[in-house]
């Protein structure tokens, strides 16, 4: 464990448990059999997280789709393997009283009947005008391209050390009235900016000091079994909010793989700091790996 000598201050607005959930890669690949999860493909992690995103969005409510409905995804370009996979992974599947469908689609008609289009990176050159004819549909798009997210995406699917992580445009989500829990978003990667996200004045007279404090009794975080049959590796970094008599108030994860952020959460609140008279916010970066 390092401790960072700066910390940012900013609201701290987590679930009743801190933004301790389980990231959406663990959710991903609990869809798959337990023989599948080892050598999960990257396209069937891809799809798991598309599933994943249908059952954990808010929906607007003004939806012209009713509940009876199939829930669709969309898949906008790239072959007929993907299809299939997908296909797979949500087999019977059903959220709320809805059954999930998977079917190709490439008109701005066929989009709008859809809670979720996935584009495919090879039909980039039509991404653009996908998207804008998309505005205020109540649809999620998530796609696979770097160039995603500014385009007006709204959750872009990443490969980054040899796992699938997802990446966040805010702003087209608000536009869209699409709502996910702080929890999962929490989980979302680092990188693209959104003016949402600006820090604010830390010169409130309540707002909480920069560390580092000296840690009294710290837990090691468990690497996860699950994170060492897919041989995760890799650095996680939390936002820790510490109260003055030493105890870990709230943590938020700043970065780092789902599975292995989650683990470091975990083990950081159990930690103790050495009391202070204000409260304070360390940043705790950990590193994880096969041993």
């Amino acid at each position: 464990m390092r401790f960072s000598d700066k910390a940012e201050w900013s609201p701290w607005r987590p679930p009743t448990r801190a933004a301790l959930g389980i990231g959406l890669a663990f959710l991903a690949l609990q869809l798959l059999a337990p023989g599948q999860q080892q050598n999960a493909s990257e396209d069937q992690v891809k799809a798991a997280y598309l599933f994943n995103f249908a059952k954990l969005a808010e929906w607007p409510r003004q939806s012209s789709l009713d509940s009876t409905s199939p829930l669709v995804i969309g898949v906008s370009g790239g072959d007929e393997d993907f299809l299939d996979v997908l296909k797979v992974v949500v087999a019977g599947k059903i959220i709320g009283t809805r059954l999930v469908v998977i079917k190709p689609v490439s008109s701005e008609k066929d989009m709008k009947s859809c809670r979720i289009v996935f584009f495919r990176a090879s039909g980039r050159k039509h991404t653009q005008a996908a998207i804008e004819g998309l505005d205020q549909a109540g649809v999620l798009l998530v796609g696979e391209d770097e160039s995603f997210l500014g385009k007006g995406g709204m959750i872009n699917l990443v490969r980054e050390h040899g796992s699938v992580r997802f990446e966040v445009n805010s702003d087209a989500l608000d536009r869209s009235e699409i709502h996910f829990s702080s929890k999962i978003l929490a989980m979302a990667k680092t990188g693209y900016e959104s003016p949402h996200y600006e820090s604010p004045s830390t010169t409130a007279s309540n707002a909480p000091v920069e560390g580092t404090r000296r840690l009294e009794h710290s837990v090691p975080p468990e690497y996860p079994d699950i994170a060492k049959r897919m041989n995760l590796s890799g650095i996680s970094q939390v936002r820790v909010l510490v109260e003055p008599n030493g105890t870990v108030k709230e943590v938020k994860i700043l970065g780092g793989h789902p599975l292995l952020a989650d683990a470091l959460a975990r083990a950081v609140m159990q930690w103790k700091y050495q009391p202070r008279p204000k409260e304070t916010v360390e940043i705790v970066k950990a590193g994880f790996g096969p041993q």
